[in-house]
This record gives C-alpha cells, structure tokens and sequence, in this order.
C-alpha cells in the first residue's frame, strides 16, 4: 500500500468512527484498533496500546490519542489524516444537531433519544476500558488493581487521579 493509500485509508475510517465517537473520540478505541492492528497491521498491539496510554497520559482533550495513533502509522501527515477524518464530521454532525435540539429540548422524541444514548455510550466506554485492560489482565495484580480501581470509581467520590498514580507506582514497581 502506497504512503498516500495508508494515509486516505486513515482518514476514511477516522472520518467513519467520528460518527461513532458518542460517548467521546475514546470510545472509538476498540474499533480503530481492530482497524489498524488486526486488519491493516499497521501497529502492533502493544505500539496501539502504548500510544493511547501516552495520549491520555498527556494534557489536554482524550482525541489526542487520534493524532498519535495516525503518527504512528503515518508519521505527520498520518496524525493530519487521522485527525481531520476524526473531526469534520462529528463537528458538523454536532453544530447541526445541538442548534436542532436547543429549539426541540422539551420535545418527548428529544428527551427520550437523550435517554436512550446513555446506555450505548456506557456500553462503549466499558468496552474501550476492556480493550486497554486486557493485556495486563492474565496477571493477578492488574486484575485486582482493575477491579479495585472499578470498584472505587463506582462507589466512592475519589479521584480518579489517585487511582492512576497507584497504577503508575504498581508499574514501576514491576508489580504489573
């Protein structure tokens, strides 16, 4: 595949998965690495997994792991592709339909398409979360790190901060 295929290619199925980003450009996750590590076999799991760690690990919006996905594959002019495919439409797509809905709030269909989105972003969101825990998964330390982290974040209003630096501490220990 040429460099300028590997780049529309990218762009093409960023500018597909911004459509499907409801519950935010993280929940596209699962399915962009389905994309690029299992079918094009741009990455390995392990460069996918460590580019989106890095992304959410540095400031700034969570669609930033996007841009890094598209460098790694494609160097600079693959974090263009794959952010501009990420955005145009779901901009758009947002612009449209937030000035649609503001006039329509109060309106039965509205209400209940609102109520209806929360669960499939939920849905989305624990399977990005499955998909990034897996290879840490087999070692009993990361399952219960994991599952106390779940736990925690369920039932208490600690920040989710704390939880992520005990991870860090547990990784640079060599506990994980």
């Amino acid at each position: 595949m040429t460099h300028a295929a590997i780049l529309w290619d990218l762009f093409v199925h960023c500018l597909t998965l911004s459509l499907l980003a409801i519950g935010g450009a993280i929940a596209t996750v699962p399915d962009l690495q389905r994309h690029v590590v299992l079918e094009r076999g741009w990455l390995s799991a392990g460069d996918f997994t460590g580019s989106v760690a890095l992304a959410q690990a540095a400031p700034g919006p969570n669609l930033l792991f996007v841009a890094v996905v598209g460098y790694n594959v494609a160097g600079l002019a693959g974090a263009l592709a794959a952010m501009a495919g990420m955005l145009l439409p779901s901009t758009a797509l947002t612009l449209m339909v937030s000035r649609w809905g503001a006039k329509r709030r109060d309106a039965r269909g509205v209400r209940t398409f609102v109520s209806g989105m929360a669960p499939v972003t939920l849905g989305l969101i624990l399977a990005t979360g499955y998909l990034l825990a897996k290879p840490v998964l087999v070692q009993p330390a990361a399952f219960l790190l994991v599952g106390l982290s779940v736990l925690l974040c369920w039932r208490t209003k600690l920040s989710p901060l704390w939880l992520i630096a005990t991870g860090a501490v547990a990784g640079a220990l060599g506990l994980v």
